[in-house]
């Protein structure tokens, strides 16, 4: 069975820009999760502890897991057909 590549790519995006979304909102509250966003914003250019941060943290988020769930699907798929022809 074959994955669809850009269903999961969508998929993973969502969830990974609603997580960034999400913690970005929790640590504007709590602040020991700054930090954290703070090194995320290292990778996540502009992204920061409160609103307008956490969305820029959903558009790096979504770019970045698409691109990885992208990459996984396609590499899934090019290793379930190598190993069943086996």
């Amino acid at each position: 069975m074959k994955l669809n590549i850009k269903a999961l790519a969508i998929a993973a995006g969502l969830l990974w820009g609603a997580m960034t979304f999400l913690f970005g909102i929790w640590a504007s509250f709590y602040t020991p999760a700054a930090h954290v966003v703070g090194f995320a914003g290292n990778f996540y250019l502009g992204y920061e502890a409160g609103f307008l941060g956490a969305v820029i943290g959903l558009v790096w988020g979504f770019a970045d897991g698409a691109i990885g769930g992208l990459i996984l699907a396609w590499l899934y798929n090019l290793l379930v057909g190598k190993f069943a022809a086996a």
